[in-house]
């Protein structure tokens, strides 16, 4: 049975067709689009609370807080590399295949566009697929530092049942006993692929993304609220080209007054039927 809200949403996905078909459209997505795949949105209803998330200052400066950070990361890390993308994620892939989507630019993390087939992928946030060494440099695969974690740490195990958060993060019970990672060519501090909150997204990558933006004609952003700067230096600079822009995200984000189209929907539903629309 199709409800009158069904035919509303498949009327504007419609429109939206009709914005975007023979363009190619650059994609920004943000936790949103990953929700569907288990992994919880940073704000909006049902968002975690994150009264005190992790800086790159506190990191950096406390040992006890980068502890508990990694021990977290560790538990947290186990559990959101298990996620699957989702159809939302495939739908883009397949929109890259046939020629509609020029690529992707995400602020997330978790590496679930390239695990759909998505190839042109720019995570301006960083993965949590590699690991950094502040001193030399060396860069380590997640996985390498994980079995280094577990050997120095025998007693850490994945709980079944824990609380993620959107960065990979859990909240540990207790992180006194933890021996943290270190680097294996010369014992330097170790740090996550990611950006902090506080820290600037590197300005290579956020050139990449720019370049991206501009080889399409047209902006989705997917599952973003556009409270982080660098969503939204992007979103205007499309708004400066003049290229049509259509926003899917649950809650109202900054942009609404320049989108072209906005819908209140979830990324998985809308995704999919647009890739029908235009293939």
């Amino acid at each position: 049975m199709t409800t009158t809200t069904d035919t509303a949403l498949a009327a504007e996905i419609a429109r939206l067709g009709d914005l975007l078909r023979g363009r190619r459209t650059t994609v920004l997505t943000g936790a949103g689009i990953s929700t569907a795949s288990g992994i919880p949105a940073y704000r909006g209803a049902g968002a975690p609370a994150r009264a005190n998330p992790m800086t790159v200052q506190r990191f950096l400066g406390d040992e006890a807080a980068r502890r508990r950070y990694w021990v977290g990361g560790h538990l947290g890390w186990r559990a959101f590399s298990s996620a699957a993308p989702n159809a939302g994620h495939r739908a883009l892939a397949e929109m890259e295949r046939q020629g509609t989507v020029a690529g992707i630019i995400t602020q997330n993390v978790d590496g679930l566009h390239l695990r759909a087939g998505s190839t042109r992928v720019i995570e301006v946030h960083g993965t949590m697929r590699r690991v950094g060494c502040l001193r030399c440099g060396q860069v380590f695969d997640r996985g390498s530092v994980a079995s280094q974690i577990e050997q120095r740490n025998p007693w850490v195990t994945r709980p079944e049942n824990i609380e993620l958060n959107p960065d990979g993060d859990v909240s540990p019970a207790s992180s006194d006993d933890f021996i943290i990672p270190t680097c294996t060519v010369c014992d330097g501090m170790l740090k996550p692929d990611v950006v902090f909150f506080g820290e600037y997204v590197p300005r290579e990558r956020f050139r990449s993304a720019e370049s991206l933006l501009r080889s399409g004609d047209a902006l989705i952003v997917a599952g973003s609220s556009l409270v982080v700067n660098s969503g939204v230096r992007l979103v205007e600079r499309a708004r400066r080209r003049g290229i049509p822009l259509a926003i899917i995200n649950h809650e109202p984000t900054r942009a609404d007054p320049w989108a072209d189209m906005t819908l209140a929907a979830d990324t998985s539903m809308v995704l999919p039927a647009l890739q029908e629309l235009l293939a």
